[in-house]
């Protein structure tokens, strides 16, 4: 009986391209379209009132960003799980490339120019982390997990990235890589009083690691803990963040009506600071109903890994879930002074191309884990 229900599964799993397209969460699709019709109204205004220099390439990247999820969502998940390390690989060897070529821009050694357009490999080394990981745990059983020696590999896996993120310096976004790498190991059902050690041991290191930072790190912190101190200097961007969120009051003073961001006090309305643009002009309602959405987007993936019938699917869904909710999580409490300042863009919101596309690579991911979520892995070792 056993036998025959997972013919079934397969039967039902090897699917044509027409019934792939109609096993895509439209609905899912259509969250993703609207809070992108949300940054288009979102740069539009941050622009004074026009579609340009912003908003019309935004609908266009995300236009061609849904070109590739829905291009990836059909592509068959073992095939994913078998290039899960070569993307790794590949992440890993962009991110050594940037440190000795990359582009240098506001004392970071971040980017690589391609073509004019300047990309962080840190975005798709998170991608890439996420498979890795997902592939070394997807056969393991309960008692491997609980081995030790069996984490050594994904640990190291996951210090790599960091380690070299940390190098270029990207605080930030070493630190997304820590907590995405922390959320595949619980998945995986790594115990988490290890994963609790691990972070109690970053918290007593933190003082050593804070003496290692670079200048403007340390700046950042100081003033997250006294903006005041240096209001036309350090602290002007989060002082005038948190009087732009408190002006907007319940309603907002409405569409194009924003003073902080229209007379130029807010900065960098377009990218880092685009919810506080949009709180000053909705209001707390608009600001309410956007951190719905995006969390509607992040509970509907973390859903879509639950009803994935094999381990690889789950914790794929997991990691990129994981992803979208850091970038939400650390952009909107650097906005309203909850951490320092940190450069990290609000997803499918805030101005910027690679960011955006790395975000629908993510996505297609997470489809293609729920169009394949029936499929059956071979037998342990095979996709390894």
């Amino acid at each position: 009986m056993a036998l025959m229900q997972r013919r079934l599964i397969r039967a039902e799993a090897d699917f044509g391209l027409t019934s792939k397209l109609w096993r895509v969460n439209w609905l899912f699709v259509l969250l993703l379209c609207a809070l992108a019709g949300v940054g288009y109204v979102a740069l539009y205004t941050a622009a004074g009132g026009s579609p340009e220099p912003f908003a019309t390439k935004h609908i266009l990247r995300f236009g061609f960003g849904l070109v590739i999820m829905l291009t990836i969502a059909l592509i068959d998940i073992r095939l994913i799980a078998r290039l899960s390390w070569l993307v790794y690989g590949g992440g890993v060897a962009l991110l050594v490339l940037v440190l000795r070529m990359g582009h240098v821009g506001k004392g970071a050694q971040r980017w690589i120019d391609l073509g004019g357009t300047l990309w962080q490999p840190s975005e798709l080394m998170k991608i890439g982390l996420v498979l890795a990981l997902a592939h070394w745990f997807h056969k393991a059983s309960w008692e491997r997990v609980g081995n030790p020696l069996f984490l050594v590999v994904p640990i190291v896996s996951a210090l790599v990235p960091v380690v070299l993120i940390l190098k270029e310096p990207n605080l930030g976004t070493a630190v997304i890589c820590a907590v995405i790498s922390g959320v595949v190991f619980l998945g995986a059902g790594v115990r988490w009083w290890k994963v609790a050690l691990v972070v109690a041991a970053i918290a007593i290191a933190a003082p050593i690691a804070y003496d290692h930072l670079h200048d403007y790190q340390r700046a950042r912190i100081t003033t997250f803990l006294h903006p005041e101190s240096d209001p036309l200097g350090a602290g002007y961007n989060i002082i005038q963040s948190r009087i732009a969120l408190g002006s907007g009051g319940l309603w907002g003073k409405g569409f194009l009506q924003g003073t902080q961001g229209h007379l130029n006090f807010l900065p960098e309305k377009q990218t880092d600071f685009i919810f506080t643009m949009l709180s000053e002009e909705f209001g707390f309602a608009g600001g309410i109903s956007l951190l719905g959405l995006l969390a509607v987007i992040t509970m509907g993936g973390m859903m879509i890994g639950l009803r994935c019938r094999h381990q690889y699917g789950r914790l794929v869904a997991i990691g990129i879930s994981t992803n979208f909710f850091m970038y939400v999580f650390v952009n909107i409490a650097m906005v309203t002074g909850s951490i320092p300042v940190g450069g990290v863009p609000l997803p499918l919101v805030s101005h910027g191309g690679s960011a955006m596309i790395m975000v629908m690579i993510g996505m297609g991911l997470l489809m293609s884990v729920h169009v394949h979520r029936d499929v059956e892995f071979g037998n342990e070792g095979e996709d390894q």
